[in-house]
């Protein structure tokens, strides 16, 4: 029997959170539809998609830290990345006529991306695809900006997409914490549950020997990596933990190699650049110190590890802080302001997180099973309500043919 495709769309600019979401997502959609993902950020070494889907690669862009595009590939400037990127992504839409299009953070975000978006939309728009946005528990806050951003995408919503697929437990965070337009959206709005990979088994107390600090993808990690180096004798020499320090696998080169040859006169450190088994690291670790990203918090609340973040928040990013504040609030994690960053501010509160305890958590974390049975059904009741407006327009047309006014 011949599946339907599904096609999704994900650029992710800053760090990977965005990119192995959408890898958690396809992997549970892939059983039931043909996946084919569009993805257009930096190409993450050591990373794998899943097997079971089928990746289109765009021209890779990024963001610089003020929300700025950047060209990836040294042959294309910005705009001639743009153009080939909306051509690519008009031509896959057009070989593989998609039943369901599903398309990452956009128009929640991603707005610089519009003029690639926003002709995709009208072709699914025109062929009747059913249209889903796939959005995190919370959005950037924009400041003054804020209202005009909320209509505007509050209007995309209702013009293009049949639905909003929210991947977060409401008990934690809900979209109107973060979008706020003056009329609510005419499209249903769906809670998955947050999205994670495959559980790992707990570890045990003797399993928890060294101190994992992550960066997360890594390429605005720096800050962390050389607070966490400075902060690594004292530690050693307060509680006789090692410190595993994870790079990220978007960390710049020359970063890379200060904390190689900084972790060279520093037995008690290892570093690595990149972990495929964070999951399993973050189970055998006496704490963890890290940002606090999507993947990365849920990853730590389902370890049980006590943890320290320390959220990004450069650009004006807010999205890692205000997750951070509502964790510690529920007694999960501990928070250190990035602000306050440097090597013996950090030795001093790894110390208290040694001590901390995080309370149990019964957050839902099954929202890439869901997110297939919502797309699932949503395709079904789309397709059921084609055929019967298909239906009824036969049976006007034949009441027509035999009306003496026609």
């Amino acid at each position: 029997m011949t599946r339907d495709t599904l096609l999704m769309y994900c650029q992710h600019s800053l760090g990977l959170g965005h990119l192995k979401r959408s890898w958690a997502l396809a992997a549970a959609l892939a059983a039931d539809f043909r996946v084919v993902l569009l993805t257009g950020g930096a190409k993450p070494s050591g990373l794998k998609p899943p097997p079971s889907v089928e990746i289109v690669e765009l021209p890779p862009l990024a963001q610089d830290v003020d929300g700025g595009l950047v060209s990836l590939d040294a042959a294309r400037s910005v705009d001639e990345a743009c153009a080939a990127r909306a051509t690519a992504i008009q031509e896959t839409f057009r070989a593989l006529s998609p039943a369901v299009l599903m398309i990452e953070l956009f128009p929640f975000g991603r707005r610089k991306f519009g003029g690639e978006l926003v002709p995709l939309l009208d072709a699914a728009l025109r062929a009747e695809t059913l249209v889903v946005s796939s959005v995190r528990d919370i959005l950037v806050d924009r400041g003054a900006d804020q209202q005009h951003h909320d209509e505007r995408a509050r209007a995309i919503v209702d013009r293009y997409f049949d639905a909003v697929l929210v991947h977060a437990d409401p008990r934690v965070a809900v979209l109107e914490d973060s979008f706020r337009p003056r009329m609510p959206l005419a499209a249903p709005v769906h809670y998955t549950g947050y999205v994670i990979g495959e559980p790992h088994a707990s570890a045990t107390a003797a399993d928890r020997r060294a101190i994992l600090v992550s960066a997360g993808g890594g390429r605005y990690g720096e800050p962390l990596v050389r607070a966490a180096m400075e902060a690594s004798t004292h530690v050693r020499s307060a509680c006789g933990l090692r410190m595993t320090i994870v790079a990220g696998p978007l960390c710049p080169d020359a970063t890379w190699s200060w904390l190689q040859a900084a972790a060279a006169d520093r037995p008690d450190v290892q570093v690595e650049r990149v972990v495929p088994d964070l999951p399993v690291r973050l189970q055998r670790a006496a704490a963890s110190v890290s940002q606090c990203g999507y993947n990365t918090a849920l990853e730590i609340l389902a370890s049980g590890v006590p943890a320290l973040v320390v959220p990004f928040a450069e650009g004006g990013e807010n999205e890692q802080a205000t997750r951070a504040r509502r964790l510690e609030q529920m007694g999960a994690v501990r928070v250190l302001g990035s602000d306050r960053l440097s090597g013996s501010v950090l030795a001093a509160e790894i110390l208290e997180t040694l001590r901390f305890r995080p309370a149990p958590q019964s957050i839902d974390m099954n929202g890439a099973g869901r997110t297939a049975r919502l797309v699932s059904a949503l395709l079904h009741d789309k397709e059921r309500g084609s055929k019967r407006v298909a239906r009824d327009s036969q049976s006007r047309q034949a009441t027509l043919k035999g009306s003496p006014y026609v």
